[in-house]
């Protein structure tokens, strides 16, 4: 186990606070890890791999999305604001903050996402291209845009001709940014143009994105002629992995942070 410090962090998004925390080994000039947490949950589900980057020798943050969380968020914002293009938005604004810091390596980051953070990691990478070393999505909510397009998106119904004003999502409030951000977007294509190494993990057994979405997912990152793509199924696995499967996720993280995921 390495000594990493573990410290509180706080950034700008178009007035917003964004806060979260920063894992920083010992060292200097340190690579850069970013993770992004999924629709309605907090950071709270993704510090764990923040910590287990840094012990890999990442200075690591994990963060909650302005208005991207059902309880216990820290950032500002409205649920009703948010969408996942406001979430690239919250993470640019952390990747520019990481880069600023005077023991980072601004040319060495690793972005990594989980459901809904995986799609606005990967939405991320193709903006910002060779910014971004490598790519890590745990089983990816790129079905968002084909949920919006069919009226439901996991508890919320609606017409997606007629986009009301505020929809209910089980115990979180959407605004119509969140639907009309998506609506007509093609996932494959928005994530095209990225050209470094990615890694994608994803449950046999995950009911809320289908498996073929990592497959398509997969194709899109093969056709390109740099960087490598990766894809590992765990039997079984569902929609934010248990303990069992998690355990073998960070076993693919961990040879595809040191190359050995070939």
């Amino acid at each position: 186990m390495k000594n990493i410090t573990i410290t509180k962090f706080s950034c700008l998004r178009n007035g917003l606070t964004i806060r979260g925390y920063e894992y920083r080994p010992q060292g200097e000039k340190l690579p850069i890890a970013i993770v992004s947490h999924g629709f309605m949950a907090n950071l709270m589900t993704v510090k764990h791999y923040a910590q287990f980057l840094a012990e890999m020798g990442y200075v690591a943050f994990c963060f909650d999305f302005c208005g991207g969380c059902v309880m216990m968020g820290k950032s500002d914002g409205k649920t009703t604001d948010m969408s996942v293009l406001t979430e690239v938005s919250d993470l640019c604004a952390v990747i520019e903050y990481a880069k600023g810091l005077d023991y980072t390596d601004s040319s060495n980051i690793l972005l990594m996402g989980c459901s809904q953070g995986g799609f606005v990691s990967a939405l991320t990478a193709a903006q910002l291209k060779e910014q971004i070393r490598k790519l890590v999505l745990f089983y990816p909510a790129l079905c968002i845009p084909d949920d919006a397009k069919a009226g439901k998106m996991m508890w919320a119904k609606f017409d997606p001709q007629n986009i009301p004003e505020i929809v209910k999502c089980g115990p979180m409030k959407l605004g119509r940014c969140y639907i009309a951000d998506v609506v007509n977007m093609n996932p494959f294509d928005e994530i095209k143009g990225y050209e470094g190494d990615v890694l994608i993990v994803h449950g046999t057994a995950d009911k809320i994105v289908a498996n073929h979405y990592a497959e398509e997912a997969e194709g899109v990152y093969a056709a390109r002629e740099q960087g490598s793509v990766k894809l590992h199924f765990i039997e079984g696995g569902k929609h934010m992995f248990s303990k069992k499967h998690d355990k073998v996720a960070i076993d693919h993280l961990g040879n595809f942070v040191l190359n050995r995921d070939k």
